[in-house]
């Protein structure tokens, strides 16, 4: 595997003759998986999603060299290049990936029937996701420290990860009221959303350049009702549209935050108005069932040879 070279990948491929390939994530096993579909003559398809196109710039040295040769060498390989988001795929061409073949598709999430909203909530602000740096964790509770003495806000984390702990003392330090319920089912989540009035992301780009794709808690906070207080990161901006299914601010600034945090929670009627946009947004744009028919025709296309434009 050290060569990139699997002949029991190969075997597989050349035995099953699949009309195409598909592979996730630009990084370790799409090597020699593009080598092999290249020698069976059979096309493949690459998604790009986040740290594996964003962090090979940060590596230095020789490890870092050979990391984006390997990274050009699987690019060029594919016959399609999916990024996630429109920051991936400029990431993607960075890196060398030819822009005839870089396409964005949007994952996709299952909508449910949005259930009656409650005139009572649990928790003011939510946080789902992993204690990891490019979550923005501290970052929101340093903005929560700056609203104690307006709102003492009521609020919950969902997640686990590196950072947990020092999260936990950070926020008990500054007197958040915060409870934090470590990794939950889905079951769980869905019903902090149902609960919860505002929704906090605030993505940022980690030290080692590991950056978010687009979050999928995200959009699932928006299919739940809930308007979200996110970053300008990344493809952010694709979901949460400034103003109008969201609020957004720059990556790291707790002030802008805390402002926009405090807009939400002061008003319920924009609460209600940014919910209702982002709902009908998610519904438009990241609909699972749309999203999964499009990719489809995007396979039918590529196992025929055509070029693809979206």
């Amino acid at each position: 595997m050290r060569t990139g070279i699997s002949w029991r990948v190969k075997n597989t491929l050349s035995a099953s003759a699949p009309d195409l390939v598909h592979v996730h994530f630009v990084a370790g096993h799409a090597l020699p998986v593009t080598f092999a579909a290249v020698q069976c003559g059979i096309p493949g398809i690459i998604t790009a999603h986040g740290f594996d196109v964003t962090t090979p710039r940060y590596q230095t040295g020789l490890r870092g060299a050979r990391s984006r040769a390997r990274i050009r060498t699987i690019l060029k390989r594919a016959s399609l290049i999916i990024a996630v988001s429109g920051f991936i795929r400029s990431q993607v061409i960075e890196l060398g990936g030819d822009p005839a073949k870089v396409i964005v598709h949007h994952i996709g999430i299952p909508i449910a029937p949005l259930e009656q909203q409650d005139s009572e909530k649990k928790w003011d602000v939510a946080f789902v996701g992993r204690f990891v740096e490019k979550k923005g964790v501290l970052d929101l509770i340093g903005a929560l420290g700056r609203l104690q003495s307006e709102f003492d806000p009521r609020c919950v984390f969902i997640g686990d990860g590196p950072l947990l702990m020092l999260a936990r003392e950070v926020a008990q330090h500054a007197g958040i009221n915060a409870a934090f319920l470590g990794a939950q089912p889905p079951s769980v989540v869905q019903e902090v959303l149902r609960t919860s009035r505002v929704f906090a992301a605030p993505s940022r780009t980690a030290s080692n350049g590991d950056t978010e794709g687009l979050p999928i808690a995200i959009l699932e906070a928006a299919a739940a009702g809930l308007p979200v207080v996110s970053t300008y990161h990344s493809g952010i901006p694709e979901a949460v549209l400034d103003g109008v299914t969201g609020l957004l601010s720059q990556e790291g600034d707790k002030v802008a935050l805390a402002s926009n945090l405090r807009r939400l929670l002061m008003s319920p009627e924009l609460c209600s108005r940014i919910g209702r946009a982002g709902r009908l947004w998610v519904e438009r744009e990241f609909d699972i069932v749309k999203q999964t028919a499009q990719l489809e025709k995007i396979y039918d296309a590529v196992a025929r040879g055509d070029q693809i434009t979206l």
